[in-house]
């Protein structure tokens, strides 16, 4: 792998997060079992699923960063329309928007097409669609579009933003250190390393995060070229 992090190293950042939401798991099982009245609450066994959730997309990072860093995965590129991309991320993530009472809406041309491994970029966008749904406060926007010879795919949130600490470390994501409010590095260096197994002539993706693009919270780009 790149200088930087290690594959101990992200395996021990990971752990330390799935224990976290493996805690909660148990921890919502028991509320639900000792729950006297009848019937299982909808709150708890909804909150059971995500973590659950977060845990097997967590495991799904794992594993595609191990064959990442022994070569054992090259990406798939094809063409596709980004609009119907879009469209499909959010009725994939609807349900959970709705039970979070968050607002997820997408935009873009409706002729944008891309090129890029459709599986690895989806995974990360669903990632970063849980992780938006933690911290927004109303809404989620996905949106996409082509500037500077890159496809610029956008996940932002009318949260509190990502903190300046991240900001600046942003540039050196292989740094794991970096720990601010629950957004830990590991999803950013997930997320670059897909970003650069694409390449176009002498182009590689990168990430970049920002704060107030469209909306007032943080705003995760993944630059395909």
């Amino acid at each position: 792998m790149e200088q930087g992090m290690r594959f101990a190293d992200i395996l021990a950042s990971l752990i330390h997060d799935m224990k976290n939401s493996l805690w909660m798991v148990i921890n919502t099982l028991e509320a639900c079992t000792a729950d006297p009245q009848p019937g299982a609450d909808p709150d708890k066994i909804f909150t059971l699923q995500q973590e659950a959730k977060r845990l097997n997309t967590n495991l799904i990072e794992l594993l595609t960063l191990y064959k990442i860093e022994n070569e054992r995965i090259s990406p798939n590129i094809e063409e596709l329309n980004i609009a119907d991309f879009l469209e499909e991320l959010v009725l994939e993530n609807q349900a959970t928007a709705k039970a979070r009472r968050v607002s997820l809406n997408w935009e873009c041309d409706p002729a944008l097409s891309g090129y890029f491994d459709e599986g690895l970029i989806r995974g990360v966008a669903n990632s970063l669609i849980g992780n938006g749904m933690r911290y927004t406060a109303d809404n989620l926007l996905l949106s996409a579009a082509e500037e500077e010879g890159y496809l610029v795919i956008r996940v932002e949130d009318d949260g509190n933003g990502f903190p300046p600490e991240m900001l600046a470390a942003q540039d050196a994501i292989d740094n794991h250190a970096v720990l601010a409010e629950g957004r830990t590095q590991l999803g950013i260096y997930f997320a670059g390393m897909v970003a650069k197994m694409h390449r176009n002539k002498k182009k590689e993706g990168y990430v970049r995060l920002t704060n107030g693009h469209s909306l007032k919270g943080g705003c995760f780009s993944i630059c395909l070229p």
